[in-house]
């Protein structure tokens, strides 16, 4: 074994979805960086990062509306016919609903709590079970699933008040539902060498929606770190699960919190 290109990602083929976001664009630069072929999915193109910055580059984009199984059909059928696989598939893209007072349980309806529900899972077995086909045909591959700490444990409400990013129960019931279908999804599909694991950020607010400091400094001190995730400490974790260095790695979690869960 030569350690030296044990996180080589040369010759694969990765997709990100939701890959110009704060936290998809720094996974697009590591699994580059690293030597990949990268397509970034998402709704819009664009030419910055979130800060305003020039934005990374990557070999394609693919114009994709996750919540559209026509969308996420054609995004692979484009993959392959202009890269000839699919190695990896980032997970990352989701969309919710039902902010500040219908974020109460009382005043949710139904369909603010299905748009949730879909927005996070349904949007994850979209991008499993299209995927499937193409993994199989070249042998195998690597699903990373973004979840969220709040699949794992509540939001301390106490905290969020009337704070407009105050979390939802659809939100947190969805990523829990996803760290389950990345376990199922690891037995399901372990016959073809398609290894299915989940990350798991802790706090990572994009600095552009950190106006409430009092708000942000008592979300910090949850963790043990007592500060937020920067975008980039996410990247090494979707970077282990899409290499080499994970081949024995499947139905797994990695958290990325700074020790928000653990306490």
């Amino acid at each position: 074994m030569d350690y030296n290109k044990l996180f080589d990602m040369t010759g694969k083929v990765c997709i990100v979805t939701g890959g110009t976001g704060y936290l998809g664009c720094e996974n697009v630069k590591a699994l580059k960086d690293f030597g990949a072929t990268v397509v970034v999915a998402d709704l819009r193109e664009a030419e910055q990062r979130w800060d305003g910055a020039p934005r990374y580059d990557y070999d394609l984009f693919v114009q994709t509306d996750v919540s559209s199984t026509e969308s996420m059909q054609n995004l692979f059928k484009t993959v392959k016919e202009k890269f000839g696989k699919i190695d990896v598939l980032v997970n990352c893209a989701c969309y919710g609903k039902g902010y500040g007072k219908e974020s109460q349980i009382e005043y949710m309806d139904d369909e603010t709590w299905k748009v949730g529900i879909e927005g996070t899972i349904l949007v994850t077995v979209r991008g499993i079970r299209e995927v499937i086909p193409y993994m199989k045909e070249n042998g195998g591959g690597s699903i990373i699933n973004y979840c969220s700490m709040y699949g794992i444990v509540s939001p301390d409400l106490r905290i969020y008040g009337d704070n407009p990013q105050k979390q939802p129960g659809n939100y947190g019931t969805g990523k829990g539902g996803v760290l389950q279908l990345t376990r199922y999804a690891a037995g399901a599909l372990a016959p073809y060498n398609i290894r299915v694991n989940a990350v798991t950020p802790g706090p990572f607010p994009n600095p552009k929606n950190q106006d409430d400091a009092a708000f942000n400094q008592q979300l910090a001190n949850k963790t043990m770190m007592g500060r937020f995730g920067v975008n980039h400490e996410m990247a090494g974790a979707v970077l282990l699960l899409a290499s080499d260095a994970s081949t024995f790695m499947t139905g797994t979690n990695i958290v990325v919190d700074g020790g928000w869960t653990a306490w």
